[in-house]
């Protein structure tokens, strides 16, 4: 009984530290620890990919034929190229898109002031919490 105890704990441990050795290749910090969580709770789950076999990501913009399999795993998630995701203007689903930082989506053109990469209702948002932390900043409101 207490050799498979032991046993379990070890590896326990060893799937603990292929997870830190993947999370230091995704670059660590705040993100690679809610990528550790995220992991921790797929585990049980019987999904496609359960099987161990890799899917093959390409991305969404059309006749894009990049090999996205050494992409960065942000471009892998959402399933965008780096190319496009820069991309002033790309055609996904028959429309001209541009992929949104803020969102990480493909919106309209008309959705994007000039040539900003993040859309207005985003950049609204972001700039109205600005305007909130430099008011109490300088102190606006006080008599």
């Amino acid at each position: 009984m207490e050799a498979s105890r032991a046993e379990g704990k070890r590896s326990l441990k060893e799937d603990d530290q292929e997870e830190e050795e993947d999370d230091e290749d995704s670059g660590g910090g705040i993100a690679g620890e809610e990528d550790k969580i995220k992991k921790k709770g797929k585990r049980g789950s019987s999904s496609a990919g359960a099987g161990g076999a890799t899917t093959f990501v390409s991305c969404q913009v059309e006749n894009c034929r990049a090999d996205m399999t050494d992409a960065k795993k942000y471009h892998r998630r959402h399933k965008v190229c780096d190319f496009h995701a820069k991309a002033p203007v790309v055609r996904v689903e028959g429309l001209a898109q541009r992929f949104c930082q803020q969102c990480s989506r493909f919106h309209e053109l008309s959705e994007f002031d000039d040539t900003k990469r993040s859309c207005r209702r985003r950049l609204a948002g972001h700039n109205e919490r600005r305007r909130k932390s430099s008011a109490d900043y300088h102190g606006e409101g006080s008599n």
